[in-house]
């Protein structure tokens, strides 16, 4: 299930305008930055910039989202000069041995909020551009990952729904084949969810919730899928080795999973 909610029906007209945030959903003790300008959609704050922010604004509201085992929260931080909103996880399961899912039996299972930050951290050694930043951080009490929210987005369940059409479709299909691989070398067993693929206003595409990634698995989920990626990508592919995995990704994952993830890439790159 994606963290970011998908847009009702009501709002469906008005999918691309952020909304401000409700007065009564603010702290009366606590002065609120200015909000996000109406305008701005997508990913308010990107690179070092966005992992600041969500590294050390303060939480100035928070609601819970959604249903399921994972319950994140939406929160609201501030830091001064503006406010945005983040996804806030702290599932932490990992089950040894087989356990029957709605998907059939796993092995292995995993569901963390350390795999939202690896997919970014792996996201960035690929230059993918597909995951909102997101870091780990501690917030009362509790170790989770807070990923920046993608405003004014939709699924891409409702975008089909819709009928809407990028108007650039190389460059649509091109971010899509992306998406297929990150989930692809993550292991992701959602990969199938249209409701972890949103959409932007200028269709740009964000892939979320990968805190069912990073299996010890070393086959491919859908080797079909994997159409086409660009060159660039395969040479960053190539590049990837156990040094600089386990430098990056070593803190959020386990080895057999950086195993697992690298078993993955040879396959692709077979």
């Amino acid at each position: 299930m994606t963290g970011h909610m998908p847009v009702s029906k009501a709002r469906a007209a008005a999918i691309a305008v952020v909304l401000a945030l409700p007065g009564a959903a603010r702290a009366q003790s606590t002065p609120v930055a200015p909000s996000t300008p109406a305008a701005v959609v997508g990913l308010p704050l990107e690179g070092a910039p966005a992992e600041e922010f969500l590294r050390a604004a303060r939480v100035v509201d928070r609601r819970r989202i959604g249903g399921g085992l994972t319950r994140p929260e939406r929160l609201t931080l501030a830091d001064g000069t503006r406010t945005l909103r983040a996804i806030w996880k702290t599932i932490d399961e990992h089950r040894m041995g087989l356990r029957q899912l709605e998907g059939g039996a796993e092995f292995d299972f995993r569901d963390s909020w350390r795999h939202e930050v690896a997919a970014y951290e792996l996201d960035k050694l690929l230059g993918l551009g597909l995951v909102p930043p997101t870091v780990e951080r501690r917030i009362d009490g509790r170790d989770g990952s807070l990923q920046i929210w993608v405003e004014g987005a939709m699924t891409e369940d409702e975008r089909r729904k819709r009928g809407l059409a990028a108007p650039d479709v190389e460059a649509w299909n091109a971010q899509m084949h992306r998406v297929r691989l990150l989930h692809q070398i993550t292991g992701n067993t959602t990969y199938r969810n249209p409701a972890n693929v949103l959409a932007d206003r200028a269709f740009r595409i964000y892939a979320v919730d990968s805190s069912r990634a990073f299996r010890i698995r070393t086959d491919l989920l859908e080797p079909k899928d994997l159409v086409r990626f660009s060159r660039a990508t395969l040479e960053k592919l190539t590049a990837l080795d156990r040094p600089a995995l386990d430098a990056r990704l070593g803190r959020w994952l386990e080895k057999g999973q950086i195993a697992g993830l690298l078993a993955r890439r040879d396959r692709i790159l077979a």
